[in-house]
């Protein structure tokens, strides 16, 4: 999502009217959505690579000074090394030129869902990209922007009817009058999903890129501004190619129903406000024994520090969280859910990346990337930290000390026990057991586990 605005605008509301009757072609028809709706069995039992697994997301644009598939694809060999197991690479697709921003235009506004951006390469290479990536162990998944095209999409022509209008009859762009400001995506025209041809014309593109360039599912873009219903279809579709791994940008627990994964936007805001000393061990506390919104057993939540639109439009981890990065990444690897790095942070990311320009990120030697490394080998090793149903829960470990965060994991006799201080000094604590007084350094860290 190219974020243009607070994120409680961009966070779709809950209720979702489908009153399409009509069939497709295939047998592929629009479904009304229900609350009740049970989520598939693929959603439910997670494909089996899921289990244990993190996920790397890949700007292609901004990861090497050539930006392309294959200076990307030279970097798989270090990424597998640090125990990378899903890279989620940012839409590749050819971008818009009709009110187009900046230069070169946001990935998000596609111009053509069955091929890739001239910028990055060939679909031969995408292709090599995906096999190289599948040989090393790794899987890849791509972004899907379904509710919105850009303004030149052939869609635009040949199904003017899959549009949203004005009252004139025009197409316009994405606006959004709901929130306390307005949005208005300029460079984006929104579909109109009450039309039965799109939803075909929608899982035949995604199809295609599974059948064709063997990827392992997506991550869709304001899934919830797309009706549920078609995620269902869709999916069971792409189900009878290959089992496939979807990632919702949406916080919303019924999208459980067709997704593996939605986003921890919830404690990423925790994690912002404890770097800044605005929480601290109670809102963890808080938050893990009164959750505000009830999640369905088997639902991975995204754990991160950063992503895209967090990095490009609020703030470098410099900016969020300066010497309390690794804390922070801490929590984000070992609280239940599945964690998400974004590419760069290993490098130390220090600055946000330009969203419509280019602005190849400085790896600077990697600094960060046996920090990470160790992270990803813990959660691989240890079955107390793997993803949704196939991990342990959390105990919290009482410290006697608001500034230190203890709590501790278990799952079929493994057990994981974490301790964190959310302060820039000193701290010292108590753990249940312990003998005496335990001391950590500011933002330090204790970690214990029989597989390290």
């Amino acid at each position: 999502m190219r974020n243009a605005g607070p994120l409680s605008l961009l966070i779709p509301t809950l209720a979702r009217t489908l009153t399409l009757a009509l069939a497709l072609g295939a047998g592929f028809a629009p479904l009304q959505a229900s609350a009740q709706q049970a989520a598939s069995p693929a959603a439910a039992e997670h494909v089996a690579w899921s289990r244990n697994a993190n996920i790397y997301e890949v700007n292609i644009r901004q990861y090497t000074k050539e930006g392309t598939f294959h200076a990307f694809a030279a970097h798989l060999p270090r990424l597998r090394k640090m125990g990378v197991d899903i890279l989620w690479l940012m839409p590749v697709h050819p971008i818009g030129v009709t009110n187009r921003k900046g230069t070169l235009g946001s990935y998000y506004a596609v111009r053509d869902y069955k091929d890739v951006n001239p910028d990055y390469g060939s679909m031969d290479d995408f292709k090599r990209l995906v096999k190289q990536a599948h040989g090393l162990g790794m899987r890849v998944i791509i972004d899907w922007v379904a509710n919105h095209t850009a303004f030149d999409h052939p869609w635009t022509v040949e199904h003017a009817d899959w549009y949203l209008k004005n009252e004139k009859g025009e197409i316009y762009p994405v606006t959004y009058l709901e929130g306390a400001e307005p949005e208005y995506w300029t460079d984006v025209t929104g579909l109109d999903w009450k039309q039965p041809g799109l939803w075909k014309g929608m899982a035949d593109a995604m199809a295609f890129w599974v059948r064709e360039a063997d990827i392992d599912g997506f991550r869709a873009d304001v899934s919830a501004k797309v009706p549920l219903a078609f995620w269902v279809q869709a999916r069971a579709e792409l189900e009878k190619i290959k089992p496939v791994f979807m990632l919702a940008e949406a916080w919303q627990p019924d999208q459980h129903q067709a997704f593996d994964m939605t986003y921890g936007w919830d404690t990423l805001g925790l994690f912002k406000d404890i770097a800044k000393g605005k929480a601290d061990a109670r809102a963890l506390k808080d938050f893990l024994a009164r959750p505000k919104v009830a999640y369905p057993d088997h639902a991975y939540r995204m754990r991160f520090t950063s992503n895209h639109d967090e990095n490009s439009w609020h703030g470098s981890d410099t900016e969020h969280y300066g010497p309390a990065f690794k804390a922070m990444a801490v929590l984000a690897a070992t609280l239940p859910g599945m964690p998400l790095i974004y590419g760069g942070q290993e490098a130390g990311l220090g600055k946000r990346l330009e969203f419509f320009e280019k602005d190849p990120i400085d790896w600077k030697n990697y600094p960060h990337a046996d920090f990470y490394a160790g992270l990803l080998k813990l959660k691989h090793g240890n079955r107390a930290l793997w993803n949704g149903q196939y991990g342990g829960g959390v105990e919290v470990l009482e410290t006697g000390n608001d500034k230190v965060f203890a709590f501790r994991r278990e799952k079929d006799g493994n057990v994981v026990g974490v301790t964190v201080n959310l302060s820039g000094v000193r701290q010292q604590y108590s753990l249940p057991g312990s003998a005496g007084k335990l001391a950590l350094a500011a933002w330090a860290y204790k970690i214990a586990a029989p597989k390290q």
